[in-house]
C-alpha cells in the first residue's frame, strides 16, 4: 500500500516506543561489548544511524563497519544509541539514561534534522550539539582522533521533501545553516567532520538513493557516506 505524506511525515517527526529490527520507527540501544581484537564502536543520532526503511545491515553505521573490516581494522558489531524524530535534546536526555560506561575505540555523531524539522533555533542547536560532541569525545576516552560527525543529510531533495508543502530551497538553506554550526563546532573540537551532505541532494535526481519510504536514504546512499568517512577512521588507525 502506498504511503501517505501524513504517514510518512509521522515516521520522520515521531518514531515510537517499540523498537523493531528493520523497517519504520526502530530504536536501538544495543550493548555489545568488542571481543579482544576488536575495535568498538558507538554510533549516536537519529533515523540515519539507524537507517531508517532499510534493513539494519545496509545502515551507515553495519556498513562502516563491513567497510573497515576489509580494510584490515577488525570492528565489533556496532552499538547504536538512536531513534526517528530524535532531536538533539532528546538524543542527550536517552544518552544520560543509558549511563554508558564503556569507552569507544570508535565513535559517530548524526544529528539535527529534526531541530531543522521542527523549527529550532539554530542557537539552541550550536549549544546542544557542543554538548553532545563532548559526550562523544568522553565516549572516546577524551580521544578526539577517534570521533567523527557526520553532516545533515537534506531531506528536501526527497520526493517526500518535494512533496512536503515545504519550499526544497528553504530547506536546503536550513539544512546548510545547522550544518555551519556543527562544523564549526566540529572544527574548534580537533574533530574529524564528513560532508555528505552534497551527495545526499544528488537524490533529486536518482531515486535509487531515496529508501522505499521516500524519505530516508536507501543502503545506495549509505554506502556513498561510508566511501567518505572510511579513509577518515582508516587513517586515525595507522
Amino acid at each position: 500500500m502506498k504511503l501517505t505524506a501524513t504517514f510518512i511525515l509521522m515516521i520522520f517527526i515521531l518514531g515510537c516506543k517499540k523498537g523493531t529490527t528493520n523497517g519504520m520507527n526502530k530504536i536501538d540501544t544495543t550493548k555489545t561489548e568488542a571481543p579482544a581484537g576488536q575495535l568498538s564502536y558507538l554510533a549516536l543520532g537519529d533515523s540515519y544511524t539507524i537507517g531508517e526503511a532499510v534493513a539494519q545491515s545496509q545502515s551507515f553505521p553495519y556498513q562502516l563497519a563491513e567497510s573497515l573490516n576489509g580494510q584490515s581494522l577488525k570492528v565489533a558489531v556496532p552499538r547504536i544509541i538512536a531513534k526517528t524524530g530524535w532531536t538533539t535534546g532528546e538524543l542527550q536526555t536517552s544518552i544520560k539514561a543509558a549511563a554508558i560506561s564503556a569507552k569507544y575505540d570508535i565513535v559517530s555523531l548524526l544529528i539535527g534534522v529534526n531541530n531543522q524539522y521542527r523549527g529550532y533555533s539554530v542557537a539552541d542547536y550550536r549549544t546542544e550539539f557542543k554538548a553532545l560532541l563532548q559526550n562523544a569525545i568522553g565516549f572516546a576516552g577524551g580521544n578526539t582522533a577517534h570521533v567523527f560527525v557526520v553532516s545533515i543529510p537534506d531531506w528536501g531533495s526527497t520526493p517526500f521533501g518535494k512533496s512536503s508543502g515545504k519550499d526544497p530551497q528553504v530547506i536546503a538553506r536550513e539544512i546548510d545553516a545547522f550544518n555551519a554550526v556543527a562544523l564549526e563546532e566540529t572544527i574548534k573540537a580537533g574533530v574529524s567532520y564528513t560532508d555528505i551532505t552534497p551527495g545526499s541532494r544528488m537524490a533529486s535526481a536518482d531515486l535509487s538513493l531515496v529508501a522505499s519510504d521516500g524519505l530516508h536514504p536507501s543502503g545506495k546512499m549509505y554506502q556513498n557516506w561510508v566511501a567518505q568517512l572510511a579513509p577518515a577512521v582508516v587513517k586515525a588507525y595507522k
